[in-house]
Formats: structure tokens, C-alpha cells, sequence
């Protein structure tokens, strides 16, 4: 387990003196003092994958999971615990589920009262249920495997949708995008990478796109990491498909998107599903050529919200990317902190009940009222997005658009 942040407490040289203090001060006036302990920090443990191939995305949850525990904790701590402060117990995971999983049985064991963990879908699965044995209340940031929540595990929650929500919204929207544009998008090809993440989405698109009319002529998948996507780009090509549907995570994404882009490679849209990069600032400030139109439907902050401005504003002064992680992981951890909050205590039971129950709304997304049906935020859905001159633009929901989809791509 990586570096843990120090609790704030009164050493027993620093005790003493302070009792001698008090005592002199209740000689003096005549009044008895009294000197108040500290409560106990709140002890939250962060489990991300800050090395390894996936290790941007990890690095952005944490520091997201932090600015959480920065604000609360400047914002009075838990109050209903006589304003105990969080602290972060730091742990990498690697990239790998049973690194992941170890370092929830450590946490464990060292008496953790929380767990926000893991970004991928497959570390999740293994953080959680590790969690399990110990009760520990674990809340996922952001994987979207519907087989962590479907397990009936009574310790783990999900603020943000799952892969079914997300899929079964992107499928709908796509379909309306195509329709307004005279349908001129009738086969597709996906390109996803090995894990749980993208062997999941290809199936289901796989499945669910011809019901709009639309063939899916080939699946390629890739390993992780894949240094050159040249070869792929090129069976593309030959291909020559309406859409290109990519399904794999930041650097991938952004070596194929690039790579098409360098081979001429010229479809009527690039969609993706919880595109690794196509809802990154980061994508699109440093290869705008190759982002632009590229249409996503992820997680994404409400565009008109003014927690989710501020935040937003937060972040990047501290020299932030504000990517979906860093507002995931952020509300993830607040949803807990409420919980134990109501809770009123850190007693296991006590704040899976109050997680179970919680109707948090501070959260800054184009979500509907929260509702924890079997762990899951049934409120919680995603947009569409689409890379429109430099910026990343909300084209629906209708509500929360702020922009119209561009479609097909301008040659």
C-alpha cells in the first residue's frame, strides 16, 4: 500500500503541556477547563492504477478522489461527527484486479472505514468484492461492468451508470443523429482492446446496432498496450465503413484516432462509447486535427451547473485536465461523505444503510434524482458529446446541449 496521509493528534509531551496549561488557567479564574480531544480522522482509502498502462486515467481519479477530501474537509469535515476529517489511504493498483484486491485486504485489516476504488472495470470487480468479506462500504468511481452491481453485493455502490444505461442511450441517440442526417450512415466497424471494458462494449454494440439499421462489418480487437495502430487503420480503410465505433482507453485511442488521420483514413463518423479519449480535454488540446467531430457518449458534467463550473474551475487551476475521472472520483468520494455523515458514526451498517438511502444531489451532472436501487444510482445517465472547434461540446440531451451535432464529418 502506497503512502498514507498522517493524523492529526496530540503527542504526550504536547498533552502534558497543554494540561498543565489548562490547569493554571482554572487556578487563575476559577472555572474548570476542559480540553476537548480531536475526533478521529475518517479514514478513506483510495485504490486507483497510477502506474501501469492505464495510469493517466488512474492519476486523474485520485487527484479528483483528493480535491473531495480537500473541500469537505475545508468545508467542516463530518459535521455530525463533531467535524472528524477525511483522510486518503493511497494505494496502487497497478492496473492489475489482484494487486487491486490485495490492497483492499490491507486496508482491511488496518481498519479502513470506506473504499473508492478502481477505475476499470475488472479492478473493480475485484476491489469490491474483497470489500465484501470485511463489510467495507466500497464505492466505484467509475467502472461501468454491470457485473459489479449485478452480483448482489450488499457493501458496493455505483453514483454514475453502467454499461447497460450508457450502451442502450448511445445506441437511441445515434440512431436520432443518422435519421436527422438522411441516414447516410449504414455500416460500421468497432475497434476494441482486450479487457472486460472493451470485449463488453463490442459485444453488446454488436448486437444492438443492426436493430437501427446499421451492419457492423468487422470487430477488431487489440492488446494493451498497442504501440501501432497502422495495421488496423489500414483494414479499415480497405473496409472503407460509415462509422468507426473505437472502444479502448486514452493511449489507444488516441494513437488509433491519430493514426487514422495520418493513413487518410475518412469515415462519415467516428462514435464511440466511453471513448478512452474523445471526451479529454487533453485528446483534444494536443492533436485538434485529429479530434475534431469525433462524436462520444460518456460520462460528462452538466454544462449549465454552477457546482460543475466551479469544480471544473478548481481543477484546472491546480493544472488539472477536468476529465470525466477527476468529477467521477470527486463525486464518489462526496457521496460516502454524505453517508457516513448521516450515518453519524463509521459503523459499517450504519453507512451502507445511509448509501443505500441517499438521495445526494450535490453532484453537479445531467442527472435525474438520485435513487440506490441495489447499489445502483438509477438516476444517473450519460450525454452525448462531440469535439466541435476545440472544445468539447454537450449535443444531448437536449436539456443540457450546448451545441448541434455536426454529421457526417466534413470531408
Amino acid at each position: 500500500m502506497a503512502d498514507k496521509r498522517k493524523t492529526s493528534g496530540l503527542s504526550k509531551r504536547d498533552f502534558m503541556a497543554a494540561a498543565g496549561a489548562t490547569a493554571m488557567v482554572a487556578g487563575v479564574g476559577g472555572f474548570p477547563a476542559v480540553l476537548r480531544a480531536q475526533p478521529a480522522n475518517v479514514k478513506i482509502g483510495l485504490i486507483h492504477p497510477v502506474s501501469g498502462f492505464i495510469a493517466f486515467s488512474g492519476t486523474q481519479c485520485r487527484e479528483g478522489a483528493l480535491m473531495a477530501i480537500e473541500d469537505i474537509n475545508a468545508a467542516g469535515g463530518i459535521k455530525s461527527m463533531g467535524g472528524a476529517k477525511l483522510e486518503a489511504v493511497l494505494a496502487d493498483s497497478q492496473g492489475k484486479p489482484d494487486i487491486g484486491a490485495a490492497e483492499v485486504a490491507k486496508m482491511a485489516e488496518a481498519g479502513i472505514d470506506g473504499i473508492v476504488a478502481g477505475y476499470s472495470s475488472a479492478i473493480s470487480l475485484a476491489t469490491s468484492q474483497e470489500a465484501a468479506k470485511s463489510n467495507t462500504p466500497h464505492v466505484v468511481d467509475v467502472g461501468v461492468s454491470d457485473e459489479i452491481i449485478k452480483r448482489g453485493l450488499p457493501n458496493t455502490f455505483r453514483f454514475s451508470p453502467g454499461y447497460g444505461v450508457i450502451a442502450k442511450f448511445a445506441v437511441e441517440n445515434l440512431d436520432k443523429i443518422n435519421k436527422a442526417a438522411g441516414s447516410p450512415a449504414k455500416t460500421a466497424m468497432i475497434i476494441h482492446e482486450e479487457s472486460l471494458f472493451g470485449t463488453g462494449s463490442a459485444g453488446l454494440l454488436q448486437k444492438e446496432l443492426p436493430g437501427i439499421g446499421i451492419e457492423v462489418v468487422e470487430v477488431i480487437k487489440h492488446a494493451n498496450p498497442t504501440r501501432d495502430f497502422t495495421n488496423i487503420a489500414l483494414q479499415i480503410k480497405a473496409k472503407n465503413p460509415d462509422l468507426v465505433i473505437p472502444a479502448n482507453y486514452y493511449n489507444e485511442y488516441v494513437l488509433l484516432a491519430r493514426t487514422m488521420r495520418q493513413q487518410k483514413v475518412q469515415p462519415k463518423g467516428i462514435y464511440s462509447v466511453l471513448g478512452g479519449a474523445a471526451s479529454s480535454y487533453k485528446f483534444v488540446n494536443e492533436f485538434p486535427e485529429a479530434a475534431q467531430y469525433i462524436m462520444d457518449c460518456n460520462h460528462w458534467f452538466n454544462p449549465k451547473s454552477d457546482i460543475a463550473l466551479q469544480r471544473k474551475s478548481a481543477a484546472e487551476a491546480k493544472g488539472l485536465i477536468y476529465t470525466y475521472e477527476v468529477f467521477l472520483a470527486y463525486n464518489a468520494v462526496a457521496f460516502l461523505a454524505d453517508a457516513i455523515d448521516r450515518a453519524g458514526s463509521t459503523d459499517k451498517d450504519a453507512v451502507i444503510a445511509a448509501l443505500g438511502n441517499s438521495t445526494w444531489d450535490k453532484h453537479g451532472m445531467p442527472y435525474g434524482p438520485t435513487k440506490i436501487v441495489g447499489g445502483q444510482n438509477e438516476g444517473g445517465q450519460p450525454v452525448n458529446t462531440q469535439v466541435l472547434d476545440g472544445d468539447i461540446q454537450v449535443i444531448f440531451p437536449e436539456e443540457f446541449a450546448s451545441a448541434a451535432p455536426v454529421f457526417p464529418m466534413p470531408a
